[in-house]
């Protein structure tokens, strides 16, 4: 078995519900030593709504983040990888890539990517630096021979909630998350839909700012009737969300416009074991698919639908440790 022991890891990913952290942990479970590096010069709301409304205006911020923080590791330490893990919040351009490319030239590159292309087409520009660029859209996958297939994970929170039994069901669904338009909408006709059968419902719509819903309410149609006081402006504390999430029995969820790939709270649905009801038609393709677990919402409810009628069916153990956050990171490390 190949082992990692003391290989040196720079790991570049975004703050995003402190994901970051639970990969550092499997990483140095590994035997990495990892050091980590924010994807963006700024963790403020606004910082990162304008952000993503046009990268050009974080331009400045992003290369003074990048030589004050950045090229002093990069300077005096050898990796033997460097991760980067790309989302909507990544600020570096290709010339900060390039330079560290040029200053890492024994480490293996690699890199993910945690949205669709068509949500971060500027991600093609560094393509070329890198030795493997996974993504977790199939149908990128499909239409791009630049890529791998890898979906998201679930972390090992989500197997201990699998293991719990003494968990008392307080919700019959429940769905916390980011207010991306479409993904609103989704959701709160899910939530309608099923209110006969599931009526104790959580329904937690994340507000980052109020520039960005002010953006949304001017271009968006799915925030035409919606008030800033139908959102939520603080975060769900990690203890709080995992309270929610294992107190509920089934788990809604929608992907925001533009992706086919599977949401992490799809993957951690499959970790934990709990029953799911999604709009992204593309899940029946996955392995772990079973009717009596997943719903996919097309707009209307059947009700003898074997989900509603069934228990939660076990997946076999080789489909199941498939999608764990140890095994995700020894996919993209094997080999190198």
């Amino acid at each position: 078995m190949y082992t990692y022991n003391k290989k040196q890891l720079l790991l570049i990913a975004p703050l995003f519900f402190g994901y970051y952290k639970e990969m550092i942990k499997e990483a140095e479970e590994m035997g990495m030593e990892v050091d980590y590096v924010c994807d963006a010069p700024s963790n403020s709301n606004i910082s990162k709504a304008v952000g993503r409304i046009n990268k050009r205006f974080i331009k400045g911020a992003a290369k003074k983040y990048f030589e004050s923080e950045v090229y002093p590791l990069i300077k005096k330490k050898k990796y033997n990888y460097v991760l980067l893990v790309a989302g909507m919040t990544f600020a570096f351009t290709p010339d900060m890539v390039r330079f560290m490319r040029k200053s890492q030239k024994k480490a293996r590159f690699i890199m993910y990517q945690w949205d669709s292309e068509q949500n971060l087409p500027y991600a093609t520009a560094i393509h070329r630096y890198f030795n493997d660029v996974y993504t977790f859209d199939r149908i990128d996958y499909e239409n791009n021979e630049t890529y791998k297939f890898l979906p998201l994970f679930y972390t090992r929170l989500y197997e201990a909630a699998a293991e719990g039994t003494d968990t008392e069901s307080v919700y019959d669904c429940s769905y916390v998350g980011t207010a991306h338009p479409q993904k609103y909408k989704n959701i709160n006709e899910i939530a309608q839909a099923v209110k006969k059968s599931m009526p104790h419902q959580f329904v937690y719509h994340y507000m980052p700012s109020k520039l960005k819903y002010i953006y949304h309410k001017f271009t968006a149609p799915e925030y035409k009737d919606a008030s800033y006081s139908d959102f939520e402006t603080e975060k769900i504390p990690g203890k709080k969300m995992l309270e929610i999430f294992e107190g509920s029995d089934c788990v809604l969820d929608a992907p925001q416009e533009g992706q086919n790939g599977l949401t992490i709270r799809t993957i951690e649905c499959v970790g934990a074991k709990k029953k799911l009801i999604t709009t992204n038609t593309d899940i029946v393709n996955y392995d772990f698919y079973r009717s009596s677990n997943i719903l996919v919402y097309d707009g209307k409810i059947d009700k003898n639908s074997p989900f509603f009628k069934e228990e939660y069916e076990e997946l076999p153990d080789s489909i199941y440790r498939k999608y764990s956050l140890r095994n995700w990171l020894r996919t993209m490390f094997k080999g190198a």
